[in-house]
């Protein structure tokens, strides 16, 4: 099989205070998740169609501040006949869109702002200046401010209680990915696997940020499913953290 379906996941109940968490990367033979920058030319149009049809399984899509930087954000299914499935289930044509953002420095042009096919909220640290969160407000999206230092547990306890957030998809970046398995928030990570190298010692890997596990601290995965595509050279993987 060359391409898997990816429109009717049945994941499992969400953990207890939270929703349950999914990460969907694409990332080189190398372990690297941009090449010039952004994650285009890793994956294939398969790969961004695998993206678009995990939306259809979530309730909110999550992106990190330099992820919206760098690539732009939004929740679009891209696909009438995806957005079809989710209304035949009761629920809107696209997820929820987020961005979290410890500073506000939000290029605040992008769809993500401006466009209103989608839902979208906004999560600043409570550290942030207050121009910029004004800024953020005057785009019309909902801004909500996170206690610093706890920014995650709390983000992830709004989506669950205010948003009635099931199942969130992570998609980038790296800081945020590492963010949420530092405090054990990972659920699920879907990964493809490009066939390309990209190189550099700066060059940015799936999961980032200051903290490095030990053997005894490293999150332990298990294998879901790979499934090799041989037009693409790609391999779609699905692990799910081991508890």
């Amino acid at each position: 099989m060359a391409k898997p379906d990816y429109t009717s996941f049945a994941f499992p109940a969400p953990p207890g205070g939270r929703p349950y968490v999914v990460i969907n990367m694409v990332m080189s033979v190398d372990g690297k998740t941009v090449i010039e920058e952004t994650e285009a030319g890793i994956g294939s149009a398969v790969d961004q169609r695998l993206m678009r049809e995990l939306r259809v399984n979530a309730d909110v899509v999550l992106a990190g501040a330099g992820t919206l930087r760098a690539s732009g954000a939004s929740s679009r299914l891209g696909d009438p006949a995806l957005e079809a499935i989710r209304t035949g289930a009761g629920k809107p044509p696209s997820p929820v869109a987020a961005v979290v953002s410890r500073m506000g420095d939000l290029p605040l042009e992008r769809i993500f702002f401006t466009a209103r096919d989608f839902d979208a909220v906004v999560y600043l640290s409570a550290g942030c200046p207050e121009e910029r969160a004004a800024a953020v407000v005057a785009t019309g999206r909902p801004v909500v401010r996170l206690p610093a230092g706890a920014e995650l547990p709390a983000m992830l306890r709004h989506m669950r209680d205010e948003l009635g957030a099931s199942v969130v998809l992570v998609e980038g970046g790296p800081e945020i990915n590492a963010g949420l398995f530092a405090i054990d928030a990972v659920d699920e990570l879907f990964l493809t696997l490009g066939p390309v190298v990209v190189g550099g010692r700066a060059t940015l890997s799936g999961v980032g940020g200051d903290l490095a596990f030990t053997r005894e601290t490293a999150p332990r995965l298990d294998l879901l499913h790979a499934i090799p595509n041989p037009g693409t050279g790609e391999v779609y993987l699905r692990y799910r953290v081991r508890r």
